[in-house]
């Protein structure tokens, strides 16, 4: 979105219209007025443009103008021009919202500029109104579950289906490419919305604790049990459970859940009572859960009992064209976090995007957006930038190698959440040398930490 309207206030009709031809010169659409009021029957809420105008005219000067402008319309940028300006007035314009202040005879360069930069800031301003405005016109599954793509339109739409059916849905789908999103949209619009939204790794908890999270306990169940503990499914009565890699889970307790889900009801350890539990459980899982079953590392029964819905959700890679929206979607959520501008974001920058494989998928994406915002470099030997306008094919071969090896180290990053241990023993190589190599391309292991799945 590119606007170059100009509006030119200014009394003496020979300055009014050298300007006017200098502008238009240079290409601004120009609407030349002689006096503030005229100026104000001109603009409203949705015109886009730049204001330039005189200080010292009859009836209503040039700072009653730009006072008026700020209280109706108070991102239009207004620059003031006079032949009499000081310091104090200068000051005055500023501190009351002017773009900028430039003083008569005003050289045609300078004006130009100025007007220029002015224009620069208001487009930027009016694509990022653009971009809420379009996000807040979606429904409110759309502006969670972005993308137009074809897979995406149909996974939406399933999604809404199965919210409001209020069953037990089994999702797959690669790391990072947004299963617990996809897990709370399902409980957000669904019946349960008022209820707990309760998430559980299967594969974060060591299995002499998981079990104790699920069921909860009795005081005196075992040792360093003090006190009764509510577990996380009869904390999530009338909400939903949500559990995450849930191929992680150990056989025996695929059996106990399986009674839950059977039969609606928990038993705490150490406890003999049976307490209904009214909850809807959603699992998620990388993995191919038949395919574990015909191995006997995952019981058959409960993955078709689990499994009375599904939701496959596609990887990005398989559908490039949604990464343009989703990395603006991504930078404009990081830039409002973080209190930034939001970067200029170039063709060029998009090409790269969608060029990329995306092994870490929208999780890998988000990060990108982020270092964007930041403008962090991710830095090479010999101190190239892999964000820099060099296409890969002209770096040197070392340069080519290096890139290829950051790329494949933050996306083994990305697959264990910055967990340093577990990427070494992923990579195969130590983790003193994994750590050298995230020094050398200036990886910091948080920026994988907090993404969600």
């Amino acid at each position: 979105m590119i606007c170059n309207k100009v509006l030119l206030v200014e009394d003496e009709k020979d300055v009014r219209e050298a300007a006017k031809v200098t502008l238009e010169l240079e290409g601004f659409e120009v609407t030349e007025v002689d006096s503030a009021v005229s100026a104000l029957s001109i603009l409203s809420s949705d015109w886009m443009g730049v204001v330039v105008t005189d200080v010292r005219m009859p009836g209503m000067d040039g700072m009653e103008l730009l006072s008026t402008l700020k209280q109706l319309y108070s991102e239009l940028p207004v620059i003031l021009v006079t032949g009499h300006g000081d310091v104090s007035m200068a000051l005055s314009a500023i501190r009351s919202g002017a773009y900028d202040f430039i003083e008569k005879p005003v050289a045609p360069e300078l004006l130009i500029d100025v007007v220029k930069r002015a224009m620069q800031t208001q487009t930027l301003i009016l694509e990022n109104k653009d971009l809420r405005s379009r996000l807040a016109a979606m429904s409110q599954l759309e502006g969670r579950i972005i993308g137009s793509s074809g897979s995406m339109v149909s996974l939406r739409k399933l999604l809404h289906n199965l919210a409001e059916a209020d069953v037990d849905v089994l999702i797959h789908g690669e790391t990072g490419t947004g299963k617990e999103l996809i897990a709370r949209a399902l409980h957000d619009f669904g019946e349960r919305k008022d209820g707990q939204f309760v998430a559980l790794n299967c594969g974060a908890l060591p299995e002499t604790v998981i079990e104790s999270e699920l069921f909860g306990h009795e005081a005196g169940a075992f040792t360093g049990a003090n006190k009764r503990r509510i577990g996380k499914i009869e904390y999530s009565a009338g909400g939903t459970l949500f559990l995450d890699e849930i191929e992680s889970m150990a056989m025996h307790l695929q059996v106990k859940l399986l009674r839950v889900l059977q039969e609606r009801v928990v038993e705490r350890l150490g406890g003999n009572a049976t307490i209904p539990v009214d909850i809807r459980v959603i699992a998620a899982t990388k993995s191919d859960l038949l395919e574990l079953a015909k191995q006997g590392s995952f019981r058959d029964d409960f993955y078709y009992r689990l499994s009375v819905a599904q939701l496959e959700i596609p990887p990005l890679r398989d559908r490039l064209g949604d990464v343009p929206m989703l990395f603006t979607h991504f930078v404009q959520l990081a830039a409002d976090r973080l209190k930034k501008e939001v970067p200029n974001i170039e063709p060029r920058h998009l090409d790269d995007l969608a060029s990329r494989k995306w092994e870490g998928n929208v999780r890998e994406l988000r990060n990108v957006a982020e270092r964007f915002v930041l403008g962090i470099s991710r830095r090479l030997t010999g101190g190239t930038s892999l964000e820099s306008d060099n296409s890969e094919g002209e770096y040197n071969l070392d340069q080519q190698m290096a890139v290829h090896e950051q790329r494949i180290v933050e996306a083994a990053l990305t697959r264990n959440k910055g967990r340093v241990t577990e990427t070494a023993d992923e990579l195969g190589i130590p983790r003193k040398k994994l750590y050298l190599r995230m020094k050398r391309f200036g990886i910091d292991k948080t920026s994988f930490k907090d993404l969600e799945d």
